[in-house]
């Protein structure tokens, strides 16, 4: 950042004590104008406070913007509201925006929220091992919250590691009803429209089921961004 400054020329003094009231006299006169004329400097604005609006999570809408087209969901906040706040937050900020749709296994569900898949120079045999993290680089998990609400098609689950407590970034949408998974996994919303899209991100991934991870795609299918709005209408 730039500072500016200023100089001063020296003044020079007058000869003689007539020279110096000539001078003085002189000086007098823009003195006395410039005083007369001067208007009042105005006061300095305020400047506004920007309110912002708090989330209503309860009313929070998702549109997850992928290859295959728009798939939309609502939330179950009531149900597991740690896990919508984490989620919604972390869209808001653009945390899944560029991922990519990791895991995909036909008649089950595809997986995706791993931040790794953005980075093109890692290997594709580290995916769904990312999760969100402090800028310390240290995991930042979301307690369970298993609740009554079963795995049917359209759900949209936590995924997490072999403690309940792991949950973090990925999820998992399921495409085929699922019931094995209850109170295993903390389902927090569901789809209201774009299972056609689900469908279709399953069919062009191509998953190879051979591999040891299970469901690996070979065309991978991105989660281009996720954008929020907020429901209006009555449930």
């Amino acid at each position: 950042m730039r500072r500016l400054s200023f100089g001063h020329a020296p003044l020079r003094p007058a000869r003689g004590v007539a020279a110096l009231l000539v001078a003085l006299s002189i000086l007098a006169i823009p003195l006395t104008a410039a005083g007369a004329s001067k208007k009042p400097t105005p006061a300095p604005k305020k400047k506004e406070a920007k309110v912002s609006k708090t989330r209503d999570y309860t009313k929070t809408l998702v549109t997850l913007k992928t290859t295959q087209g728009d798939i939309t969901v609502r939330f179950f906040y009531e149900k597991a509201p740690l896990h919508v706040k984490n989620f919604v937050d972390l869209a808001a900020k653009g945390f899944y925006n560029g991922t990519l749709f990791h895991r995909v296994i036909p008649e089950f569900m595809i997986q995706g929220g791993d931040p790794l898949t953005k980075d093109p120079k890692i290997s594709p045999a580290l995916y769904g091992t990312g999760n969100n993290t402090d800028p310390k680089g240290r995991p930042i998990n979301v307690k369970a919250e298993f609740n009554e609400v079963t795995h049917k098609r359209g759900i949209l689950s936590m995924a997490r590691g072999p403690d309940p407590n792991s949950a973090s970034s990925q999820f998992f949408i399921v495409v085929k009803d699922s019931p094995f998974l209850d109170r295993q996994y903390s389902v927090f919303g569901e789809v209201v429209s774009g299972m056609e899209v689900a469908d279709k991100l399953v069919t062009e991934s191509r998953s190879d089921l051979t591999d040891r991870f299970g469901g690996r795609p070979t065309v991978f299918q991105k989660l281009l961004k996720i954008e929020l709005s907020e429901d209006t209408g009555s449930r």
